[in-house]
């Protein structure tokens, strides 16, 4: 299986590019997956010793200030509210709940971004409905309706995995132990909830991207850029505090299905092309991550 973990990422890329309609198809699976993706994650790590850094702080400071100043900056400069949401969404969509899949792969520490992945959730909840009640296209919604709907779709995936962690380690740890032994298989069913993630989108583009090539092309330029600023910034940011990989991951590696779904419910929807562009983007990133840690270990 090691072999072909290099290849895995790409494959489902690929396979998501060609066979679109049919992985739009599937895209209900994906909260069963990443709920059995972070059960896997928490279940490996100790929750006790859990606790909040300043590499956290610098995190949420960035996402909040960068995303928000993007959006002011670009409608501002040019004029073009897609593409303004487009980056907005794009940097303060939260890190992915698979993270700690790759990160851990690759070196980091699995406490580190344990924490992120729940506390950049979080505060994304917090903070997303009001930032998109100021800005977005439904502001009917209100910020404690937003709230709600973001409460709503992250406690499923995030919080009911944390908890059964927290049972599972407290009251039944032979039965935790027996879960953390397979952590490994995160990084396939992450694949497979790639696959139907990266369809659904491509599937969006085809469907409504007519007529409007000029903001998709801006939108997928933007993302690159975005793309390998926050991989540095995070690294920077993570190199100072003693986990470069981390960092990295855990401020350019975004979950793109919740964005996606938050951009189609509180901004204009085409805007999620940002993110469509972008999960191709730092999956071929990851892909190239785990190609050479195999070539250097080897």
């Amino acid at each position: 299986m090691q072999r072909i973990r290099p290849y895995v990422l790409p494959l489902a890329i690929v396979l998501g590019l060609l066979f679109h309609r049919w992985c739009a198809m599937f895209s209900v699976l994906v909260p069963f997956l990443i709920f059995a993706i972070l059960l896997l994650s928490f279940c490996a790590v100790d929750l006790r010793r859990l606790r909040m850094s300043l590499l956290d702080l610098w995190l949420i400071l960035f996402q909040v200030v960068v995303s928000t100043s993007c959006y002011l900056a670009i409608n501002f400069l040019c004029g073009n509210h897609i593409v303004a949401e487009g980056v907005l969404i794009g940097v303060l969509c939260p890190v992915a709940s698979s993270v700690a899949v790759v990160a851990c792969m690759l070196g980091a520490n699995r406490e580190t971004v344990t924490t992120y992945t729940i506390v950049g959730n979080l505060m994304v909840a917090v903070v997303a409905p009001v930032v998109f009640t100021l800005v977005g296209d439904h502001p009917e919604l209100g910020i404690i309706d937003g709230f709600l709907l973001m409460i709503s779709k992250i406690g499923a995936t995030l919080a009911l995995p944390f908890f059964v962690a927290v049972l599972l380690q407290f009251l039944l740890p032979s039965v935790n132990a027996l879960v953390a032994r397979y952590k490994g298989t995160g990084f396939y069913l992450w694949a497979v909830a790639l696959l139907f993630t990266l369809g659904q989108t491509i599937d969006y583009i085809f469907l409504h991207g007519k007529g409007n090539w000029q903001s998709i092309a801006w939108l997928g330029g933007l993302s690159l850029l975005f793309c390998v600023v926050q991989f540095g910034v995070g690294r920077r940011l993570g190199r100072h505090y003693g986990d470069v990989v981390g960092g990295g991951q855990l401020l350019g590696q975004k979950n793109s299905a919740m964005g996606i779904w938050m951009a189609n419910t509180f901004l204009s929807p085409l805007s999620s092309v940002f993110l469509a562009f972008y999960s191709v983007y730092q999956n071929l990133f990851n892909a190239w991550q785990i190609a050479h840690m195999k070539k250097k270990t080897t």
